[in-house]
């Protein structure tokens, strides 16, 4: 009788992956609990306003935290945590609230908001509309989507929303004689550069500004200039890729693919044939309306001596407008009652994950704050970069947040963690805080446009056919570009303003 085979092959290799956000941050805040055990506790004195006066800082008893019990209550504390007289968050304190329940829920509603105004279909009408009016003149395509898409990115964040448009925007232009990189890119670097430049962005301006305790106009012509410039470069980079491809397929990046591509990509009846109706015009309209309403109500007409009503809107304010404008798109779009709270749900659980970083990341102060260690690490950073000039500051800020946007891919997420730190450090030394603001998204917007933790990026390549790697080849040019213009940026606006 022959021995059974003792040969089971040769173990697949495990490659490596990045952990979630979510892991990521609860790390993190484990870490911070340790930390409160060796880092030495400390505070500023705080002037009338609460803030910390710069070279005040003295040392205070320790108050190291629970690593397991405290660690766990954190992300709690980070939602609805209240913070007393004496400095202390706890969710049975009485006093200011401290944890960021106001920002998660104002996500999770905003997310109900695009998921009925996705349901009506009026947005997925209008990219059809276009399509169809440029037929033979594809090239003029490529600018106006990515302008289109960039607008999205830097109004509402638009990210995963675009997700929905790879398949109908890849068959148009495989169909015009370019490939599907040159697809992606129209979709993914348009969307990714309008967050780079976000003007009003609730879930990257919005967020960081609030715990920067600034409003959201603040540094807006900064955040404006980067946009249209960054745009402009991103726009050229891809039409001179898309000329080139269409003069000779060969030179496509994805050419080996290009039988298979083109057989796949092709424009289904539903999606040619989608028809922008009057009441998608009208919804369209109302979705517009939305956010102007809310940038209007969050600009201090009075500080800037401009009269008109200053609302003094914050994410309370902004919450309730957009559950209004949600159930008038609704109704708008002749939504039974069952199929707008429905559209409502499905939209609000597809951004529950980004509320829930929230609270994790916002523990991560809690720990730090009742350890007493936050104040302890301003000072630290006070002493290293006290000596630097604005325009340097603005710079290393900007160096500093592209690494913790690689650990921290939620650019929520990393305005929780970062700006309660960061923002108090910029007044320590004269420089604005929207500075640190725009040096933020700058960062966390440039590595949302290649990092493999990305989901936009490795869904997106992957409805494209596009390699990840190929990818990362194609476009590391025009990443270095658009860091360097942010640079210039941030280093002559601290140096001007």
């Amino acid at each position: 009788m022959t021995a059974p085979s003792t040969d089971v092959g040769t173990p697949a290799r495990r490659r490596f992956t990045l952990p979630s956000a979510y892991t990521i941050l609860f790390a993190l805040i484990v870490l911070m609990a340790v930390a409160t055990w060796l880092v030495p506790a400390g505070a500023y004195d705080l002037d009338a306003d609460g803030n910390p006066v710069p070279g005040t800082y003295h040392p205070v008893p320790a108050s190291p935290q629970r690593i397991i019990v405290d660690s766990l209550t954190a992300p709690i504390n980070g939602l609805y945590g209240i913070e007393d007289t004496a400095g202390k968050i706890s969710y049975y304190n009485s006093g200011v609230l401290f944890g960021a329940i106001d920002v998660a829920l104002f996500i999770i509603v905003i997310g109900g908001f695009l998921g009925v105004t996705m349901r009506t279909g009026a947005i997925q009408a209008g990219i059809g509309q276009l399509v169809r009016r440029l037929h033979g003149r594809e090239r003029w395509m490529i600018p106006i989507l990515m302008a289109v898409f960039a607008l999205g990115g830097t109004t509402f964040g638009m990210a995963e929303e675009s997700l929905a448009f790879y398949s109908l925007v890849i068959a148009v232009l495989v169909a015009a004689g370019y490939d599907t990189l040159t697809g992606a890119a129209v979709l993914l670097l348009g969307c990714g550069i309008g967050v780079l430049g976000s003007t009003i962005n609730p879930f990257a301006t919005g967020i960081a500004s609030g715990f920067a305790g600034i409003p959201i106009s603040q540094g807006f012509l900064l955040r404006l200039i980067i946009l249209i410039v960054c745009l402009a470069v991103g726009t050229v980079f891809v039409l001179r890729y898309a000329d080139k491809v269409k003069r000779d397929p060969s030179t496509s990046a994805v050419y080996d693919m290009k039988a298979d591509n083109d057989a796949r990509f092709r424009l289904s009846d539903e999606a040619s044939t989608a028809e922008l109706t009057g009441r998608h015009k009208l919804i369209l309209t109302v979705f517009a309306l939305a956010f102007a309403v809310m940038m209007y109500g969050v600009i201090p007409w009075a500080d800037l001596g401009i009269p008109l009503p200053t609302l003094w809107w914050w994410f309370p304010e902004m919450t309730a407008s957009f559950l209004l404008f949600a159930v008038l798109i609704g109704l708008l779009g002749r939504m039974r009652e069952g199929e707008l709270t429905e559209a409502f749900v499905d939209g609000g659980r597809d951004l529950l994950g980004v509320a829930l970083i929230i609270g994790i990341a916002r523990g991560i102060t809690v720990i730090m704050n009742n350890g007493q260690i936050t104040d302890t690490v301003l000072h630290w950073a006070e002493v290293a970069l006290g000596d630097v000039g604005e325009a340097a500051f603005s710079i290393v800020m900007y160096t500093l947040f592209l690494p913790l946007s690689f650990l921290i891919p939620s650019s929520s997420g990393l305005a929780t963690v970062a700006m309660p730190i960061m923002a108090p450090l910029a007044s320590f030394l004269g420089v604005p805080q929207d500075l640190v603001v725009t040096a933020y998204q700058s960062a966390s917007g440039l590595m949302n446009l290649f990092i493999p933790t990305s989901a936009v990026v490795m869904g997106g390549l992957a409805i494209a056919r596009v390699p990840y790697g190929r990818y990362l080849r194609w476009v590391w040019p025009l990443l270095a570009i658009l860091a360097g213009v942010t640079v210039v940026l941030l280093g002559l606006a601290a140096l001007l303003i």
